[in-house]
């Protein structure tokens, strides 16, 4: 399955990067490699999280890696990462 990153997980990334590297570095590019590990697994294994009922008919789905929380879109042949935040953010 291939991964696609939209704009707005992408900006996710860089923020949360810049968040933790004002704070600690090492824990910035941690953090950074433990999502993008964890979104290779969720493309080896697609259904994996939760699918959240409120996006149907669209297959989108939430995991847990680590203390952020990653949104995704499974289509045919494509994962889509749509949003990625820590899950002490207010959303």
């Amino acid at each position: 399955m291939s991964v696609r990153w939209t704009s707005s997980a992408h900006r996710d990334l860089v923020r949360l990067h810049g968040f933790l590297e004002d704070v600690d570095r090492r824990a910035a590019v941690r953090v950074v490699k433990l999502l993008l590990a964890g979104v290779k697994r969720i493309a080896r294994h697609p259904r994996l999280g939760v699918r959240l009922a409120e996006f149907d008919p669209r297959e989108v789905r939430k995991v847990v890696v680590g203390d952020y929380e990653v949104r995704y879109e499974v289509r045919e042949r494509d994962l889509f990462v749509l949003r990625i935040w820590h899950a002490h953010e207010d959303r």
